[in-house]
């Protein structure tokens, strides 16, 4: 029997998780992306900057982008950045703060 799953595309709002490498980048390449990056950047196009980032596995990028997202008051954009820089530091920090906001709506929902 065929998994019918396998055909959905990912839910809007999750986090994409690929298997898929990404092709190697020459050093003048991923150069000239992270300079492009850092300019969108700048310019406020963080989306675009992002794109660029991840291309290039810019990580410095990668935790600018987080905090800005977290600035925003979008927290699991930020976490995903963070993630994908590999800052564990703040990654860690976030998660231990997600799970105590599931612990706090468990304990409310147990009271009720």
């Amino acid at each position: 029997m065929e998994n019918v799953n396998a055909k959905l595309p990912p839910a809007p709002g999750f986090i994409k998780v690929s298997s898929e490498q990404l092709p190697r980048l020459s050093p003048e390449k991923r150069s000239a992306l992270i300079r492009k990056g850092n300019e969108l950047y700048n310019q406020g196009k963080l989306a675009d900057a992002q794109r660029i980032f991840l291309t290039a596995r810019y990580s410095d990028g990668l935790i600018r982008l987080g905090e800005q997202y977290r600035k925003k008051q979008r927290p699991l954009e930020a976490f995903r950045m963070f993630w994908q820089a590999g800052d564990s530091a703040r990654s860690d920090a976030m998660i231990e703060k997600m799970a105590g906001v599931v612990r706090h709506w468990l304990h409310e929902s147990s009271e009720e």
